[in-house]
C-alpha cells in the first residue's frame, strides 16, 4: 500500500476539520496571554478510508469521535518586535475504534523581527502530534505522526522598490507505528529571493530554492534492499502578487523544478512546476477564490518513484450576517505516477482525489465561536498500485472560547 504526500488536498481538508484553534486565532490578535478551550464531535462514515472492495475492520467502516482541547495563547508587541505563541493539548476518543484514542500536542512560537529600517524577518518553531491519515495506508492500528519545524528568514531593503530575502527551514516527521517508520524523514530547504515591489503594491520575485530529503530507514524491498527515498530538488521560480483591480488579486509561484531521487534506473525528473491562485473580493457579502497547480511530489513506494499532481480548486466565503460566515470549496486532483521500472501497464498509472467541503461559523460573542461542517472525499483508485476506490463523508460540530 502506498503512502503518498499530496499537500494541497490534505492541507485544505485538515484546515476545515481540525478543531478550531486555527479559526479561533484568525481574528486580530489581542495583547497578552489568554486561555483557550474547545469541545467537538464528529462522525466519519469511512474513518479508515477502506476501499469499496475490501472487508471493513471488525465489520464496521464508520465511527464517531469526541475532542476536548485546552491551551494558552500569547501575543505581545515589544517595540518593533512581535512575539506570538500557542501551547495546546487535546484528547481524542473514538466510540468504536478505541485503539485509536490519542492525546494531541500543538506547540508553536513566532517572532516577527525588525532591525533598523532595512532588515526584517521571521523566526518560527513548532511541534505537532496528530493521528496520521489513512488515505493510502490500509490498517486499523493507531499511527501517530510527530512533526517538528524550524524556520528563519531575513529580508534586506536595498531600495524602496527592491528587496533581497533569504530563508531556511527544517521539517522532521516521525511515525509511531513500526510498519510505517520508513516514512520517517527530515527535509531541509534553503532559498533566496530577489523582489521588486513598485508603489502600486503588486510585486514580482525570482526564487531559487533547494530541498534535501533524508530517510533514515530503508523501505523493505527484496529486489533492491538498498533502495533509498533520499532526494534533492532544485527550483527556479517566479513569484507574482498582482493587484489587478481593487477587488481582484492574482498570485502565482511558477517555474522549473529538477528532482533527483535514487531508485531503480536514473531516478531523475524535471519540468514546469507551480500554482496560480485568483482572489475576487467584490463589495458584496461573497468572496471567491480559485487555484490551479502542477506539482511534482515524492512517493513512498517500491513501485513508483514520484507523482505529478495536477489539480484545481474553487471556493467561496459568504458573510451571511455580522456573526455568521459560510465557507465552501471543491477540489479535484489527478495523480500521475512514474514507475521505477517498466512493467505491464506501467505507462498508464494514475488515480484522482475529489473533495467537497462546507463549514458554517457562528461568532456567538466576541470570544465564543460555534462551527458545523460537512466534507466529502472520494478516490478513483488504481488497481495496479493497490489504491482502490473509496468514498468518505464527515460531519463535525465544535465550540470554543478564548478567556
Amino acid at each position: 500500500m502506498l503512502s503518498i504526500r499530496y499537500r494541497p488536498l490534505a492541507a485544505l481538508i485538515g484546515a476545515l476539520f481540525t478543531l478550531p484553534a486555527a479559526t479561533a486565532l484568525a481574528a486580530p490578535p489581542e495583547e497578552g496571554m489568554r486561555l483557550y478551550g474547545g469541545i467537538g464531535w464528529a462522525y466519519d462514515d469511512n474513518l479508515l478510508r477502506i476501499p469499496d472492495n475490501a472487508r471493513p475492520f471488525q465489520g464496521k467502516r464508520g465511527d464517531s469521535y469526541r475532542t476536548a482541547e485546552a491551551g494558552v495563547v500569547y501575543n505581545k508587541r515589544i517595540s518593533r518586535q512581535r512575539i506570538a505563541a500557542v501551547a495546546k493539548v487535546s484528547k481524542v476518543k473514538f466510540d468504536h475504534f478505541d485503539q485509536l484514542d490519542y492525546d494531541g500536542r500543538d506547540l508553536s512560537a513566532t517572532w516577527n523581527w525588525e532591525l533598523g529600517n532595512k532588515l526584517e524577518g521571521r523566526a518560527e518553531a513548532s511541534y505537532a502530534q496528530v493521528l496520521a491519515p489513512y488515505t493510502d495506508f490500509f490498517s486499523n492500528e493507531r499511527n501517530l505522526r510527530q512533526q517538528r519545524r524550524q524556520f528563519f528568514d531575513a529580508g534586506y531593503k536595498m531600495h524602496p522598490s527592491w528587496k533581497l530575502r533569504a530563508g531556511m527551514a527544517r521539517d522532521k516527521f516521525t511515525y509511531e507505528l513500526q510498519a510505517q517508520r520508513f516514512n520517517n524523514r527530515t527535509e531541509k530547504a534553503a532559498e533566496v529571493e530577489l523582489i521588486y515591489q513598485p508603489k502600486s503594491g503588486s510585486s514580482v520575485g525570482l526564487v531559487a530554492r533547494r530541498v534535501e530529503g533524508d530517510y533514515p530507514f530503508r523501505r523493505p524491498n527484496r529486489i533492491n534492499p538498498l533502495l533509498t527515498d533520499d532526494f534533492t530538488q532544485d527550483e527556479l521560480k517566479a513569484r507574482v502578487n498582482w493587484l489587478a483591480t481593487g477587488s481582484t488579486t492574482l498570485q502565482a509561484l511558477v517555474g522549473y523544478v529538477r528532482r533527483e531521487q535514487p531508485s531503480f534506473g536514473e531516478g531523475k525528473t524535471s519540468g514546469v512546476n507551480g500554482r496560480v491562485t485568483a482572489l475576487y473580493q467584490p463589495r458584496g457579502k461573497i468572496t471567491y477564490s480559485a487555484s490551479v497547480w502542477r506539482e511534482f511530489a515524492p512517493i513512498e513506494s517500491t513501485i513508483v518513484s514520484y507523482t505529478l499532481n495536477k489539480g484545481a480548486m474553487v471556493g467561496a466565503t459568504w458573510a451571511a450576517t455580522g456573526k455568521i460566515k459560510v465557507d465552501a470549496s471543491a477540489i479535484y486532483e489527478k495523480r500521475d505516477y512514474n514507475a521505477r521500472r517498466e512493467f505491464l501497464g506501467s505507462n498508464d498509472l494514475s488515480d484522482a482525489i475529489r473533495s467537497a467541503n462546507v463549514r458554517a461559523t457562528w461568532q456567538v460573542k466576541r470570544k465564543i465561536q460555534v462551527q458545523a461542517g460537512y466534507s466529502h472525499q472520494a478516490r478513483s483508485g488504481s488497481a495496479l498500485l493497490g489504491t482502490s476506490r473509496f468514498d468518505a463523508n464527515v460531519v463535525q460540530v465544535s465550540a470554543n472560547v478564548l478567556f
